[in-house]
């Protein structure tokens, strides 16, 4: 598993005090707005960040030391990371990057489906991209399909429910 995981962009500034403003790469723009320190540069160039707050679908953030309209255009278009060490996650719930490439297999009989390729928020739930060879299944995220998580096995495991795979 990476230890620094993406969490946002920088897409343009804000303002003329240096502000920044970040499409959030998570659940919430609240998540985001949590850290002290983010990363650049795939977690090795850390960063301090002075204030975070959610404006819309997007954060408003002032790094530490970049305080003109100048330094924080030179920023537009970087990733921000979060080190997964700097957050402790809920019983159940995963980092996306974690989850994209697990093999999907049936609960019941072993049946391998695909690989998990994309998960999508639908709002109500999250929706999983199952993908094969052959085939693209759809699905939801539900306690009544997924059965299993084994992120050091690789594996999710799903309990095959009417309709799911026609």
């Amino acid at each position: 598993m990476k230890r620094f995981l993406e969490t946002g962009r920088i897409v343009a500034i804000h303002a003329l005090k240096g502000e920044v403003r970040v499409d959030p790469w998570c659940d919430s723009p609240d998540f985001l707005c949590e850290f002290d320190k983010l990363y650049f540069d795939k977690g090795n160039t850390p960063v301090e960040i002075e204030s975070a707050r959610p404006h819309k679908n997007v954060v408003i953030m002032k790094i530490k030391g970049v305080d003109t309209p100048e330094a924080a255009t030179a920023l537009r278009g970087k990733i921000l990371y979060m080190d997964r060490e700097d957050v402790e996650l809920p019983a159940g719930t995963y980092f996306v990057q974690d989850l994209v490439g697990l093999e999907v297999v049936d609960a019941a009989d072993g049946t391998v489906y695909g690989k998990l390729a994309q998960v999508s928020n639908t709002g109500a739930n999250d929706i999983y991209t199952v993908k094969n060879d052959e085939n693209e299944y759809l699905i939801p995220a539900i306690p009544d399909v997924i059965e299993k998580t084994d992120i050091e096995g690789g594996r999710l495991y799903i309990h095959r429910i009417e309709g799911l795979f026609e």
